[in-house]
């Protein structure tokens, strides 16, 4: 029964590395279908290289088990840490990538010949029942790692220490098994089998106690300014930066979603021209910074205001965070707001309140989980379920000038999801020639402005020009609108943002 427990283990572990390489790619490039791939294609090929190579080690398994066990230990425990500096500092992350994850495939590929080797020594019975056992035991584990890894390691420890977590956690199972069978080898033998094994735990405790000061040191080196808040949750990594000259930056896994020093440029060019018009009730999707609230609650006469933002942390650091909080003038504490902690597509699923404005302020679609946001089927479940007679669909569709067919494939997307849709686009520094998208039923929207007090930025005449787009940033033959059966709008951004 113990070995069948090692199995599990084991099979913990290994499942763990995967999803911990893959998180960290998802968090440092965005793309967790292209990240999933180039992982499990390494990974489960070099799972069998090492079935095979097992082949050659199957004479004396024990020795050959704690050996795996010991050089997975430190290959796997530091494979976070080893990928994150060369993404940080030598920029060949795709080139470690697949050599970590190959390296880890090839020695869990090793386990199970093995493992299942020494359960027949001492289970002596039919091959099959012995099979069926092992293949049992591996696939709970991969049940248990698949649920406990985003529920709990993950928001509790994030990547690499979650990696040296389970790197000890196999240097624990070659413990567990040279105590279980070592008694059939000589005592000097399994006195040498040890070293490795106890080599191995130091070294990922010595690595563990200098991950923090390293984890610092490689996340600043990936940004201009101190990072003065860092944390991930369950679904991103946040970074808080702070300039000298007092510039706040927001980056969501990476990707810089404000800078204090122009984000009114962008939320109120995203906001205003949507309240133009009844608003008494306002939807916010995305937007858990409370800047595009900010802009709504401008509005005396909005009776009800609901924010709807995936990440419970997000909003938490919006509230309380000092830096945040005094740039949203405290907009997701007002009592006229409401905050719910949802994912946007499943709950416009579930509920029929109208609103008269209705503004998508999502992170750009580099992936395929936030591209289903900007879907088709997406801005058609919005109109059905959320917006009133009359109301208005305000999306943050993009760079035309970066990423043009991304651009106008969110807008050909709301279009062909029935609305009408007038495009504009403005200048903010931090980002570039920004776009958007202003939406409703029958014709298309008129661009113009109805704010209670004077704005920084937007006024009548800069919001007619931004309606004209240059001849070279004009939608091109051939765009294709994006559906959650087909995102292409995923394509079209990686195409489009890899040459900046």
């Amino acid at each position: 029964m113990l070995l069948l427990g090692a199995v599990l283990l084991v099979a913990v572990c290994g499942f763990v590395y995967e999803l911990v390489i893959i998180s960290l790619g998802t968090y440092l490039f965005g793309n967790s279908v292209l990240q999933v791939s180039i992982v499990l294609a390494s990974f489960v090929s070099s799972m069998g290289l090492g079935s095979l190579v097992s082949k050659w080690l199957l004479r004396r398994p024990v020795e050959a088990f704690v050996a795996v066990e010991s050089v997975l230990a430190l290959v796997g425990g530091s494979s976070a840490i080893v990928l994150y500096a060369a993404f940080a500092w030598v920029d060949i992350y795709n080139v470690a990538l697949i050599i970590v994850s190959s390296a880890i495939g090839l020695l869990v590929g090793c386990e199970i010949p093995l493992l299942m080797t020494m359960l027949q020594r001492i289970r002596p019975q039919h091959s099959g029942a012995s099979l069926a056992d092992l293949l049992a035991a591996d696939y709970l584990g991969a049940v248990v790692a698949g649920v406990v890894f985003p529920l709990m390691v993950l928001p509790s420890l994030g990547q690499i220490d979650a990696a040296l977590a389970v790197g000890a956690l196999n240097g624990s199972a070659g413990l567990l098994i040279l105590w279980l069978l070592g008694a059939e080898l000589p005592r000097r033998r399994r006195g040498w089998l040890l070293v490795p094994l106890l080599v191995a735990l130091a070294a990922i405790g010595l690595i563990a106690s200098r991950a923090h000061a390293f984890e610092v040191s490689a996340r600043q080196a990936l940004y201009d300014d101190p990072i003065v808040k860092a944390t991930n949750s369950k679904y991103q990594q946040i970074v808080i930066t702070q300039s000298t000259e007092g510039d706040v930056r927001l980056f969501l896994d990476g990707d810089l979603q404000f800078s204090s020093i122009d984000e009114y440029r962008y939320h109120e060019s995203l906001v205003h021209p949507a309240m133009a018009g009844p608003h008494s009730r306002v939807l916010v999707l995305g937007g858990g910074d409370g800047l595009a609230m900010r802009e709504v609650l401008r509005y005396p006469d909005v009776k009800r205001a609901v924010e709807v933002e995936l990440d419970p942390k997000m909003i938490n650091i919006a509230r309380h965070d000092p830096r945040i909080s005094k740039l949203n003038h405290g907009s997701l504490s007002s009592p006229r707001v409401q905050v719910i902690n949802a994912d946007a597509f499943t709950w416009l699923r579930h509920q029929r309140e109208r609103f008269d404005v209705v503004i998508a302020d999502f992170p750009d679609p580099d992936d395929a989980a936030v591209a289903k946001l900007y879907s088709v089927d997406f801005y058609a479940l919005l109109r059905a379920s959320a917006l009133a007679p009359g109301g208005r669909l305000v999306v943050q569709a993009g760079s035309p000038y970066f990423a043009q067919d991304a651009f106008w494939c969110i807008a050909k997307s709301v279009k062909a999801a029935g609305y009408a849709a007038t495009n504009y686009h403005v200048d903010v520094p931090s980002f570039g020639d920004w776009g958007f998208v202003l939406a409703q039923r029958g014709t298309p929207p008129p661009l113009r402005l109805a704010p209670p007090q004077r704005l920084k930025f937007l006024d009548q005449s800069e919001l007619g020009a931004a309606a004209t787009f240059p001849v070279d940033r004009r939608e091109r033959a051939g765009v294709q609108v994006s559906t959650l059966n087909k995102p292409i709008l995923t394509d079209y951004e990686r195409s489009a943002w890899k040459f900046y």
